[in-house]
């Protein structure tokens, strides 16, 4: 279990490292952060955000692909070579077509469901709960590994950094939980949860009180405004 949890830890670090150091992946991380908030205006179904989704990744696993065969070649070639340029040049395109996929998907997905004929279409788009809450969850955590890239320091989702990951996300569940069974009994037991997930990180010595504290407020604030406005 020690091994896993570090295998994916490392592999974390690999996506903090990109987002912190890799411009067009901190665009696509703000352009995927911006589809999934609008994608609540929409009213997906459940294959189409699963198609969504699979695109919005297809996007950044190209680009870090890109990022690591720069890595690896730079290792060896230190001067201009031919064959280093169209690595680098063939993984960029592997990029590109990601993007152009993405936008072509988006185009299909979205088009559809303007209609400027009507005022204030979106207001009248009921969403499922579940969907908002998975879209919350999914934002949060963006936004804890963004928060991290920003510390300056080299940390995972896991261990250290400004924000607890994983206070964030408990909190953000507690307060999906809340907004979808509206029943007190549930939201104090997952509360009390919450509460574990954030004293066991401090007990560890992982992350400070502030640093848990501000991932709680972080986890309930964006779930909190997410049902608020389209639960």
């Amino acid at each position: 279990m020690k091994r896993l949890i570090s295998s994916f830890n490392y592999a974390v670090e690999g996506v903090i490292y990109a987002l912190s150091t890799q411009k067009n992946m901190k665009i696509h991380f703000c352009i995927a952060l911006i589809i999934l908030i609008f994608s609540l205006f929409m009213g997906l179904t459940k294959i189409e955000l699963i198609v969504l989704l699979l695109t919005m990744s297809s996007v950044i696993i190209a680009e870090m692909i890109n990022t690591a065969v720069e890595s690896t070649i730079d290792i060896y070639i230190k001067e201009f070579h031919p064959l280093a340029k169209i690595a680098k040049n063939v993984a960029a395109g592997a990029v590109l077509v990601a993007a152009l996929n993405s936008i072509i998907i988006a185009y299909l997905l979205f088009y559809k469901r303007f209609d400027f004929t009507t005022h204030l279409v979106f207001y009248k788009l009921k969403q499922v709960p579940l969907h908002i809450a998975f879209i919350s969850m999914v934002i949060v955590i963006i936004l804890a590994i963004a928060a991290k890239t920003q510390s300056g320091q080299k940390h995972s989702l896991l261990q250290g950094g400004i924000i607890s990951g994983h206070s964030a996300v408990a909190f953000s569940m507690c307060m999906a939980i809340f907004w979808m069974t509206e029943n007190g009994l549930i939201f104090t037991m997952t509360f009390i949860m919450a509460l574990l997930v954030a004293q066991s990180r401090v007990e560890g010595g992982i992350h400070s009180t502030r640093e848990v504290i501000m991932g709680g407020i972080l986890g309930s604030v964006i779930t909190f405004i997410l049902f608020r406005l389209f639960g």
